[in-house]
């Protein structure tokens, strides 16, 4: 247990060390602005197969491969395994690292809709004008180009599931997409997610007459919209052709909802909107993601029985508001209960906009979380959850060939990125 003096030390340093790298990128930044319709540096694409060499390969679907052999052609992974078992064809562009994994999934995040600059421009994550609006589609504000998703890449982040931020009663869409690309269209993997949701103090309106301003409204007015949404439903598959309701992309987009096509992600802190989040999605038999859930160590078994995953708050997270009772530890016990986990590096309302997921998990892996498994809420594991395992998470033959080259431990700060791969392309050699 720190003592309240490790603990003010271990902020400042944190900090410090934020700002210095806030300023850093800023610099770079501001160097391309001064060319803002600069397209980004192109790829290197192979002349023909890569083959990654690696001291340490941790292909995610076994134990780690000592002196590990990745080869990928096209786009995707060939063969992975010992280097005394794999032949590297004549030709092959060899790339050696210290430890290579598979690129970083980032299982929650506001990037690309929240820009570095944090001014009005930039800040599209979200939507104060109503309370209810999951019609907002985070594809049609995601900005591939903004230079945060470049510097997360450097960091090994491949893969980033993103969209509208906690903050309203439900905020918008989320969308999952790989970090590059001239667009959105050339990054998305999957474009729409989730329906993002906020059970919080947070969403509640402070203005006299405006809602909802209490926790029991913000229930009122979820269970009141997805009552709508079966209504709506029913009149649409029932009615004959000409007499259908008029379309409404708010509650299309809840049906999908209440047809577990895709999952409601409620962003909720305390016990009490935890279980709040529970009873919601056992009413409407919704399929639910937890997000956030700082208090979650408290309904361990609730959250088990309910067969719920959680994306656990970047556990570098500052302890007040709804955090204010926040553990470290939180990871380490959810996943010994073996719960669903996922690491995130949520929204950030403060300069640089964005955390990144390596960290986070490097420290949960120093309160308790087994450093393989910690490597799994970046992988794997959040794969699984955002239902996209089948094409990354794992280093496999036949899934994309996104992977992330370090030379040291991933989870030491002197450890640098020095390679990421996304698509069998090689989009970042840069140490960082």
């Amino acid at each position: 247990m720190m003592s309240v003096f490790e603990l003010r030390t271990l902020n400042f340093e944190l900090g410090f060390a934020r700002s210095l790298a806030l300023g850093v990128l800023l610099c770079a930044v501001n160097a391309a602005s001064a060319q803002p319709n600069t397209p980004l540096p192109a790829a290197q694409p192979a002349a023909g197969p890569i083959a990654v060499r690696g001291k340490t390969v941790y292909t995610m679907t076994g134990a780690p491969i000592i002196d590990g052999v990745v080869i990928i052609r096209n786009g995707k992974i060939a063969e992975v395994g010992a280097a005394g078992a794999i032949t590297i064809p004549q030709g092959t562009r060899v790339i050696d690292a210290v430890v290579v994994t598979p690129g970083l999934i980032d299982a929650h995040s506001t990037v690309g809709l929240s820009g570095i600059f944090n001014q009005p421009h930039d800040q599209d994550q979200l939507e104060r004008s109503a309370p209810i609006q999951p019609e907002l589609r985070a594809l049609d504000a995601y900005n591939a180009r903004e230079k945060l998703v470049e510097w997360l890449r450097g960091f090994g982040v491949t893969t980033v599931h993103t969209g509208h931020a906690p903050g309203e009663l439900i905020s918008g869409q989320t969308t999952i997409v790989k970090t590059w690309g001239e667009t959105v269209q050339d990054a998305v993997l999957v474009p729409t997610a989730a329906v993002a949701a906020t059970l919080s103090p947070i969403a509640e309106k402070n203005e006299k007459g405006k809602a909802p301003g209490t926790r029991g409204k913000m229930m009122a007015m979820l269970r009141g919209e997805f009552i709508k949404a079966q209504e709506y439903k029913q009149k649409r598959d029932k009615a004959a052709e000409d007499k259908k309701p008029d379309r409404s992309l708010g509650m299309e987009m809840l049906v999908r909802v209440l047809d577990r096509e895709i999952p409601l992600m409620i962003t909720a802190n305390r016990a009490q909107d935890i279980s709040s989040a529970l009873r919601l999605a056992k009413e409407f038999n919704i399929r639910l993601w937890l997000d956030g859930a700082s208090e979650s160590y408290l309904l361990i078994n609730d959250i088990k029985a309910a067969g719920v995953p959680v994306i656990i708050h970047p556990t570098l997270e500052r302890a007040f508001g709804d955090y204010r009772n926040m553990s470290h530890e939180t990871a380490g016990r959810l996943r010994k209960a073996g719960i669903p986990l996922a690491m995130q590096s949520g929204y950030e309302s403060y300069v640089p906009k964005t955390r990144v997921v390596l960290f986070e998990a490097a420290w949960a892996a120093a309160n308790g979380l087994p450093r393989e498994d910690a490597l799994a809420t970046i992988t794997i594991d959040a794969a699984k959850i955002l239902g996209i395992d089948n094409r990354v998470g794992s280093l496999a033959a036949g899934k994309d060939a996104d992977l992330a080259l370090y030379d040291g431990d991933p989870f030491e700060y002197t450890s640098h990125c020095v390679g990421t791969i996304i698509n069998g392309q090689i989009v970042s050699e840069k140490p960082q």
